[in-house]
């Protein structure tokens, strides 16, 4: 991912304020294996299902070599990426329904102001979408509110799908974003698998707990999506 902003900021407050959005954004935006967790405790009884996060800094956490739709998978060489999974208690179709009709996003999902797709038919390989997401005013950077127009790039039905896009507001330009998703049959019902990367020159000049900080604000909104994407498939049917 290429990532540009104002002229005027300082890269460290440009970064800051691309970190700000992320968290209500970026996780938005985006099939394999991801950091298995533990599902026993101590005592041997099973854990209530939570999201699991791993966030890394350097581009190697998060990623897997089974971390791929159709051989399309996120970069693992990008400056920061972000990986998380969660256990839904709900069939894989009912999973991938509710996440796969984006129009109803804005329905379940708070951060989604206005969504739209930009193609008709089933959701597919070839499935564009045009979305909207606020972006808080900051020590960094102004109000402002992202359009994302997002592209599938591969998508297995009912089993994985990626897609990427550029992200653009009037303080922050995100030219490429890519979100990988994978949905596994389990024996109480789906897990979810997601990652995302992000690799821009912006966040290469950091180092340090400047990076780490960016990598732990990317990965925020995936545990916010993912929390989301269970209550709704969860749900009793209306």
């Amino acid at each position: 991912m290429h990532v540009s902003a104002s002229p005027r900021r300082p890269a460290r407050k440009a970064a800051a304020a691309i970190a700000a959005a992320v968290s209500l954004a970026i996780a938005l935006s985006g099939c394999g294996s991801g950091n298995d967790s533990d599902d026993k405790a101590e005592d041997g009884k099973t854990k209530t299902p939570t999201a699991s996060a791993t966030a890394s800094a350097t581009g190697q956490a998060g990623q897997s070599d089974d971390s791929q739709c159709g051989g399309k998978s996120t970069d693992p060489k990008a400056a920061v990426t972000r990986s998380s999974d969660i256990d839904i208690d709900a069939p894989v179709e009912r999973v991938w329904d509710v996440h796969t009709d984006v129009v109803k996003w804005k329905e379940w999902q708070d951060a989604v102001l206005t969504i739209e797709r930009l193609d008709a038919g089933d959701f597919s390989r070839t499935s564009t979408f045009r979305w909207t997401t606020p972006v808080p005013k900051s020590d960094f950077a102004p109000a402002d509110t992202l359009a994302i127009t997002s592209s599938v790039k591969h998508m297995e039905p009912g089993a994985c799908v990626i897609w990427d896009g550029p992200a653009k507001g009037k303080a922050i330009t995100i030219d490429k974003g890519t979100h990988l998703w994978v949905f596994t049959k389990t024996d109480k019902g789906t897990r979810v698998h997601t990652q995302e990367s992000w690799d821009a020159p912006l966040l290469d000049s950091l180092q340090g707990a400047d990076r780490e900080a960016v990598a732990d604000m990317l990965g925020g909104g995936l545990d916010v999506w993912l929390k989301a994407l269970k209550a709704e498939a969860e749900a009793p049917a209306s």
